[in-house]
C-alpha cells in the first residue's frame, strides 16, 4: 500500500489544484477527513474519482448510537472509497452496526464495500491525557491492544493507531487486520500537534499496514519530491 495523502484541505479548488500537480499515470492513495467532507460533502468524492483513478481514505470516525452510525454508514458505503473509520469506543455494538451499514450501501450502489478502520487512541493523545482527561487507566498501548481486539471481534478489517504500538496490536489480531498509522513524521520534522510519532521506516519497521501522511507533504516547499522521498523511505527494506 503506497503511502496515503491527507488531503486536509479546506475546499475542492486547494484538494483538486494538489492532485493536479502529479503526473496522472501515478498511483495515488488520499484522505479525505473532516474539513474537506464537511466542506464539500459527498461530491468531493466523486470529483476526486473524476479526475483521475485513486483510492481514497474516508476519514469521518463516525461514534454515535449503533442504529445512527448504521445509517451513516450506509451512506458511505454507496461512495466508492477503499477505507473508512468509526470509532473503537464506540463498542461492538456500534461498529458491527457499522460495518452491516457499508455493506449494505456498496450492495445498492454496486461497488466494493469500504474496508472499515477503528480507530483506537488518537496519536495526539499521551498517557497523561489518557488517565487524567478520559479517566482511563493503564499504559497507552494496553488500551489499544483492547480496542484493537475489540473492533476485530466486531468484524472491522482493521485499526488507526500509532506505530508505536503496532507490535502490540499484532500479538490479539488475524495477520491479515489492518494497521493504519498516521502521526508519521520525517526525521527531523514538526511534529505539530502529533504525540506518539515515528519515521516512515519506523512505521515500516514495526509493522504498520499502510501510513497516513499529511502536512509533511501538503505544507512542503515541493510536495512531490517530499511524498517520492517518503515513499521510497516506507517501500524500502530496512532489514
Amino acid at each position: 500500500m503506497q503511502p496515503i495523502i491527507a488531503l486536509d484541505f479546506p475546499n475542492k479548488q486547494h484538494a483538486l489544484d494538489f492532485i493536479s500537480r502529479f503526473d496522472a499515470s501515478e498511483p495515488l492513495f488520499v484522505k479525505v477527513g473532516m474539513e474537506l467532507y464537511y466542506a464539500e460533502g459527498p461530491q468531493i468524492i466523486r470529483d476526486l474519482q473524476a479526475l483521475r483513478p485513486m483510492n481514497i481514505f474516508l476519514d469521518l470516525k463516525l461514534h454515535d448510537i449503533p442504529h445512527t452510525v448504521e445509517m451513516a454508514a450506509y451512506q458511505l458505503g454507496r461512495l466508492g472509497v477503499a477505507l473508512t473509520t468509526a470509532h473503537a469506543a464506540g463498542g461492538r455494538e456500534m461498529l458491527a452496526a457499522a460495518k452491516r451499514g457499508l455493506l449494505a450501501g456498496a450492495k445498492d450502489a454496486g461497488c466494493l464495500p469500504p474496508r472499515l478502520l477503528a480507530i483506537t487512541q488518537l496519536t495526539s493523545t499521551d498517557e497523561a491525557m489518557l488517565h487524567d482527561q478520559l479517566q482511563i487507566q493503564g499504559p497507552v498501548r494496553e488500551s489499544v491492544k483492547h480496542l484493537a481486539a475489540l473492533a476485530q471481534s466486531a468484524g472491522a478489517d482493521g485499526v488507526v493507531a500509532s506505530a508505536q504500538e503496532t507490535q502490540d496490536i499484532r500479538q490479539v489480531v488475524r495477520p491479515d487486520f489492518l494497521i493504519i498509522t498516521p502521526g508519521i513524521r520525517p526525521a527531523g520534522a514538526d511534529i505539530g500537534d502529533q504525540k506518539r510519532v515515528v519515521t516512515p521506516a519506523q512505521a515500516k519497521q514495526l509493522g504498520s499496514s499502510g501510513i497516513v501522511v499529511g502536512r509533511p507533504i501538503t505544507k512542503a516547499d515541493d510536495p512531490i519530491k517530499a511524498y517520492h522521498q517518503i515513499q521510497t523511505e516506507w517501500s524500502t527494506d530496512h532489514d
